[in-house]
């Protein structure tokens, strides 16, 4: 009996010209089991890092005397770097192969990672996390183009992006625990820690993974790319300085030509041969659905725990420690949930998973509000950890559907032969609100609104994203 062929195309033979269709491979169990291994590892491992300043920020600060309107530089790094590079290096893996990329990835992820450990002031440590971010874009969006070009469509497929899904949730777990555990000693041991494990899975994803690529007619658009990388650093850059107050004349600016930048992208992409972005998804529906999935993650979800521990710390008194074990149990009730959403396939779309999960974020969150404006407290009311402790777990839920739902809407939502590109897309929507909730976050929660201002914000978002997803719903 013939082994089934997987769906999309492969790596062509040499003698074969870059654009002659290439021939697909049988499929192969163990080599689908060690890309599924080696992409969960390094997608760990980059959110990990993506993660770790979250518990970290007041020694963080003190050790690089980072000034008070400094602070989101230092969670924002990394997300400026995925926002910008996402849309890119998606593109980059479907033309010119995705396990190229992926090791490029990974290797200048150890490499940065390394850097930032060697930093010795704000701005050093920031540049360092903006090409960390840009390396983890590479991972991010790589690994799913090799997991549709390593599992056949169906079931298996859908179990693997579940399984990928829930080590995005892991490395977000795993990050400020990690820190919290090391850096009280010295905040550069787990940069250096997180530095080998990337070196160390670059080594075994060289020795799993087989390359596959969907290339294009035209060269790459490096035009696109460019205008691109302009606008979303003048858009996270006027939303990071936006804290110290959003009507200055620097900050109008910045937002200015991040929309003629927008708008300049949109003309460029519309010439391009091989545009970074296919402008005809933008009237698909469950695309929409997709990047306003990953939009809203990043603003409501991402934006407000990205912040919490520090939170934790401030109001509550708490040791970085201790912070990065709530925040764990948020987290790894994410990772846990995201492993049995496979259960859910064909039961449940993923638009109404993603719907559910920001219904019970915004739940959680908002029985937050009044345990967390007890500044300079030592010693927490029991009522306080009644409510604490079941909203973490309650938006872990919630997060964990997302975390599951959004990578399986990303791949369900494009043609299989650019699989990564609508992963970059995703990604790009969900760093770029993250970007955006993280200032907007500590914007709010440091001005008169306070903490619950943050935790309405939050609410308000998910709310909305709720909306958003189930009105996104595919025409008959």
């Amino acid at each position: 009996m013939a082994q089934p062929v997987r769906p999309t195309e492969t790596a062509p033979a040499a003698h074969q010209t870059r654009d002659a269709p290439p021939q697909p491979r049988p499929f192969s169990a163990k080599t689908a089991t060690g890309t599924l291994a080696a992409t969960a590892a390094a997608t760990a491992i980059a959110l990990m890092n993506y993660t770790a300043p979250m518990t970290a920020v007041p020694g963080l600060s003190a050790a690089l005397a980072t000034p008070a309107s400094g602070r989101a530089w230092l969670l924002n790094g990394a997300p400026l770097g995925l926002a910008v590079f996402l849309l890119v290096a998606g593109s980059l893996a479907d033309d010119y192969g995705r396990r190229r990329l992926f090791l490029v990835g990974t290797l200048a992820l150890g490499v940065t990672t390394g850097l930032g450990a060697l930093a010795t002031n704000t701005l050093a440590f920031t540049l360092a996390r903006v090409a960390q971010g840009a390396a983890s874009a590479a991972i991010l969006a790589a690994s799913l183009g090799l997991l549709v070009g390593a599992f056949p469509a169906g079931a298996a497929r859908i179990r693997a992006i579940g399984i990928w899904g829930a080590f995005v949730s892991a490395g977000i777990a795993l990050g400020p625990l990690l820190a919290g555990s090391l850096g009280p000693a010295d905040w550069r041991l787990p940069y250096v820690v997180l530095a080998l494990a990337a070196l160390l899975t670059a080594v075994l994803a060289f020795r799993t993974l087989e390359e596959s690529r969907a290339p294009r007619d035209g060269r790459p658009d490096l035009a696109g790319a460019a205008v691109l990388g302009l606008a979303m650093t003048a858009l996270l850059t006027a939303l990071t300085l936006g804290r110290d107050g959003w009507l200055r004349a620097p900050i109008g600016l910045l937002l200015l030509a991040a929309l003629a930048l927008t708008a300049g992208f949109v003309v460029v992409e519309r010439r391009a041969a091989a545009p970074l972005i296919d402008l005809s998804l933008l009237r698909s529906r469950p695309f929409l659905a997709s990047s306003a999935g990953g939009l809203f993650t990043g603003l409501a979800v991402i934006g407000l725990f990205s912040y919490l521990p520090t939170l934790l710390q401030q109001a509550l008194g708490m040791s970085a420690l201790s912070s990065a074990w709530l925040f764990l149990l948020w987290s790894g009730t994410a990772f846990v949930v995201a492993l049995q959403t496979r259960r859910l396939a064909g039961r449940v779309a993923a638009r109404h998973q993603l719907a559910l999960g920001f219904v019970l974020h915004a739940v959680a969150v908002l029985s937050l509000l009044g345990t967390l404006d007890t500044a300079g407290t030592t010693h927490i009311d029991a009522s306080v950890w009644l409510r604490l402790l079941p909203a973490l777990v309650v938006s872990g839920i919630g997060s964990g559907l997302l975390n599951a739902a959004l990578p399986r809407l990303a791949v369900e939502s494009v043609p299989p032969e650019r699989a990564a590109m609508g992963s970059g897309a995703n990604n790009t929507a969900r760093y770029i609100g993250s970007s955006a909730g993280v200032a907007l976050t500590i914007a709010i929660a440091t001005t008169g609104s306070g903490t619950d201002g943050a935790l309405l914000l939050s609410v308000g978002l998910a709310l909305l994203a709720t909306v958003s997803v189930l009105l996104l719903r595919e025409r008959r």
